[in-house]
């Protein structure tokens, strides 16, 4: 078990820390990892699921139909939770609470999914990758940026406040034309078809996906570098929200509903992975609680190899 774990974050550790130094010797600024990420998102990942997912039988993807509903439980579910707490316990503003509860229940699964599911779970990872990557792009952010926007924050052409509604759809709209959702769903209606991937055509999809995880891992450890973190209670609330508490009441409430130990496992652990970096960037474009969010960020990945690593175990 020790080895599993190990074989599993031991990547992690070591690609952000080369991020790190990266980013301490000034050969990666912010917006340099930015464009890597940029790349990942755009080329390495769509192409990485939409080769896994059409390459995976038929049978496997339906028989993993729950993993979709427990982690559709858990991040749009888990956001309206934190939002509601947010808003009704702390009194938070509406901007602040939308990003804590991105923060708390939006994983970074294109990142650091593909090292940690891939080892873990080898048939299963490229569906939960493309689930939550489904789930963030056509739930949380548009749900967030009702939030940010509605309530006085600017969009990319003025100052304008803009509909619910409309701010939904149009968030839903340049959502789907993103490769990272679309590209899944194409490769899972093509399968539904009856096609498949043949293995002369997947390596060429898999030289550039392959990449995915330590490109995208190497880019947060430079962009981590580069923000002003810090510790307070609203941090220290967020990372053991995001890190243990979350995922440790889906994990509570599959073991009670007599889930099966390998879904069970696969959406504890994906979950738990640390806080995804668009609760920054959104942060930063609406003026409202940088410090907290970047902090956030930085601890709940420094932490997730301990947090996950116990998840791991457990499951």
């Amino acid at each position: 078990m020790l080895e599993t774990i190990i074989m599993a974050l031991l990547p992690i550790v070591v690609t952000l820390l080369l991020g790190l130094l990266a980013g301490w010797r000034h050969d990666f600024s912010q917006s340099q990892a930015s464009i890597l990420n940029r790349m990942v998102m755009l080329y390495a990942l769509p192409m990485l699921l939409f080769a896994g997912i059409l390459g995976t039988p038929l049978a496997e993807v339906l028989k993993n139909a729950q993993v979709f509903l427990w982690l559709a439980v858990g991040m749009a579910g888990g956001f309206i939770l934190v939002f509601l707490i947010s808003r009704l316990v702390f009194r938070s503003d509406v901007k602040l609470a939308a990003l804590r509860s991105l923060a708390i229940a939006g994983p970074a699964v294109p990142f650091v999914g593909t090292p940690v599911l891939g080892m873990l779970f080898p048939v299963e990872a490229d569906l939960a990758i493309a689930a939550g990557s489904l789930l963030m792009n056509l739930v949380q952010v548009p749900l967030a940026l009702v939030f940010l926007v509605g309530s006085g924050g600017s969009d990319a052409s003025g100052d304008q406040k803009k509909g619910a509604l409309h701010i939904v759809v149009e968030s839903v709209v340049n959502a789907v034309k993103q490769p990272v959702v679309w590209a899944p769903v194409l490769a899972f209606v093509l399968l539904l078809v009856g096609l498949d991937m043949p293995k002369v055509i997947k390596g060429s999809f898999l030289l550039l996906g392959q990449a995915t995880g330590g490109v995208a891992l190497f880019a947060v450890g430079a962009v981590l570098f580069a923000q002003k973190v810090s510790v307070s209670l609203p941090v220290i609330v967020n990372v053991i929200c995001k890190n243990i508490a979350l995922p440790g009441l889906i994990l509570l409430a599959m073991i009670w509903l007599a889930v099966p130990g390998a879904e069970r496992g696969l959406v504890a652990v994906t979950l738990a992975i640390p806080t995804a970096s668009i609760a920054v960037i959104f942060a930063v474009e609406y003026n409202t609680g940088q410090q907290e969010m970047a902090s956030t960020l930085f601890w709940s990945t420094i932490l997730s190899v301990i947090t996950m690593g116990g998840f791991i175990w457990l499951t």
